[in-house]
């Protein structure tokens, strides 16, 4: 086909969307592209908007907002509301459907759009009050007896980013075969117009609200409470719900970084916001040192996840995920929390360790509280990406929020005793040895370069990283019996050490997670280990991402 002849088929194509988007913004936008290229100018955006479609997977939905398939907007929201009433039917599925939204760009358009489709499918439909976290969706679906859920965010994407996230009714996150029904389901919706749409459903009142921020409360239980806090919601949803849930817990309020309190879709003060990225906690740290708090605190956009840093004798410290998530399992082993402990293959391995220890069961998952949520008989499960289940009882999902508050009350317990969690987390080291983590990503412009690097690996796996040996290398694409396949290589290599390889599955990246085990010597001491640690992950994470090739 002639590169003219290309061009009009493009060009029937995008008129023919443009026709049927239900949405004046964005038609007008496909509308000058189309005139653009009719005028002669370069075709390259319009290829790009219909090169292919967003593809509905086990996240669900996320991508640029914008006109055409390729785009996040109200006929692609349509066509997969549309496709997963019609997943939702085929599977005898006839209860409610609760849809939550947060306060990013074109949100509550996208969750109305869901509630009159699944109302005009024969559902009852109900909506949440307002812009809210993602856990209090997960919390409704169960609270409620809903058959699915939907909750519109990108979580912690860049603002020009939304998403669509799809739970089932034991409010648990898709995995397969479910995102192939839903996505086969949503090929075969028609012509938009023939899509049926009813009044919208319900708007929950307050108290669904009121009975997840109650429940999570409820977790703290009496103790100490002098603790004092710096919060950022990071222009995001968790505010008002953090400050409720401190409040009834018994703590004191928290200083909160006024440029970040309230919801801003367009995220001003960082450039991602993502507290896991540099410079976005600046704000909450500076605010910090200008209080000489105890504990810094935060949530990302819609708060599924949770941060932290610590003071030390030379400034404040990030807590990376890994160590929350030990502190968070060491505060309910000590409270006598039974049940199977699990975290993810890109996690570090200490989670298992104290499992062990502590005689209760642990499983290793794939990336993704999709897998995490369904760990039979859960007590407590986490993901080095900052995300925490310590309530599956109630919420089958990472929750920033109950995670957050039961980081306070450790810390307050641990003032309380003239320690700090730093002392906690050495306490730790001690007796399981030191694991330490660290992470390189790679950002790409094209996801070719990370089809093109897995390709690498695979076909010349690296003999040695960081100076230890590969002693194995695991294909994970090929799955086992303990795991479903999935696209990444785990390298284990001496002295307990391991690198897994992965692409990220929301942002455009290749991710290497690292980890390396350090005995603690007693007389040494655990700084000794420290460093001793810093200095391998190093060398591990400067081989690993050369091996990358990017």
């Amino acid at each position: 086909m002639s590169t003219s002849a290309a061009t009009d088929v493009l060009l029937e194509r995008a008129r023919a969307w443009a026709a049927e988007d239900p949405d004046e913004a964005t038609r007008a936008e496909l509308e000058q592209v189309i005139g653009e290229v009719e005028a002669g100018g370069d075709a390259s955006d319009l290829v790009d908007r219909f090169a292919g479609s967003l593809e509905f997977g086990t996240a669900g939905l996320r991508g640029a907002l914008g006109a055409g398939p390729n785009r996040m907007n109200r006929v692609v929201v349509i066509r997969a509301a549309a496709g997963l009433a019609a997943y939702l039917r085929e599977q005898g599925q006839t209860g409610p459907v609760v849809v939550g939204y947060d306060a990013r760009h074109r949100s509550d358009d996208f969750a109305r759009d869901t509630a009159e489709v699944m109302s005009g499918a024969g559902f009852k439909v109900w909506l949440m009050p307002r812009p809210l976290p993602t856990p209090v969706l997960a919390f409704a679906i169960r609270e409620l007896g809903c058959s699915a859920g939907v909750m519109v965010t990108a979580s912690h994407n860049p603002p020009q980013d939304n998403g669509y996230k799809v739970y089932l009714g034991d409010g648990s996150q898709i995995v397969p075969p479910a995102d192939a029904g839903i996505a086969a389901q949503i090929d075969a919706v028609g012509a938009l117009a023939g899509v049926p749409r009813g009044p919208g459903g319900t708007v929950l009142g307050e108290h669904v609200v009121d009975r997840y921020l109650d429940t999570i409360a409820e977790l703290a239980q009496d103790g100490p409470r002098d603790l004092s806090l710096v919060y950022t919601p990071l222009h995001g949803v968790g505010g008002s719900p953090v400050l409720q849930v401190l409040e009834t817990a018994g703590f004191e309020t928290p200083w909160v970084v006024e440029q970040q309190e309230q919801p801003d879709p367009d995220f001003p003060t960082v450039a991602f916001p993502n507290p896991e990225e540099k410079g976005a906690m600046d704000l909450a740290l500076a605010l910090a040192a200008e209080h000489d708090v105890d504990l810094v605190v935060a949530n990302d956009p819609d708060a599924d996840r949770c941060a932290a840093a610590v003071p030390t004798g030379h400034g404040w410290r990030m807590l990376r995920g890994d160590e929350v998530g030990a502190l968070l399992a060491h505060h309910l082993l000590r409270r006598g929390r039974t049940g199977t402990f699990a975290t993810s293959i890109v996690s570090s391995s200490l989670l298992g360790t104290m499992a062990a220890a502590a005689g209760q069961p642990y499983v290793e998952t794939l990336t993704g509280f999709k897998w995490i949520g369904r760990v039979e008989g859960l007590a407590f499960g986490y993901e080095e990406a900052l995300g925490y289940c310590c309530d599956p009882e109630h919420v089958k999902d990472k929750d920033g929020v109950s995670a957050l508050l039961l980081l306070c009350e450790l810390a307050a317990e641990t003032k309380a005793a003239g320690r700090t969690l730093v002392d906690v987390l050495d306490d730790l080291a001690l007796e399981h040895g030191l694991h330490a983590t660290d992470q390189v990503s790679v950002r790409v412009a094209d996801l070719a370069l990370i089809t093109a690097a897995m390709e690498r690996l695979r076909a010349t796996p690296p003999q040695s990283l960081g100076g230890l040996a590969v002693e194995r290398v695991d294909d994970l694409a090929l799955g086992s019996a303990d795991l479903p396949p999935t696209d990444g290589l785990r390298f284990t290599l001496a002295e307990g050490a391991r690198v897994v390889v992965r692409p990220s599955g929301t942002e455009p990246k290749l991710k290497c997670y690292l980890e390396v085990i350090v005995p603690v010597d007693a007389e040494a001491g655990v700084d000794a280990a420290r460093i001793s640690a810093a200095t391998r992950l190093d060398a591990l994470g400067r081989d690993a991402e050369a091996a990358l090739g990017l």
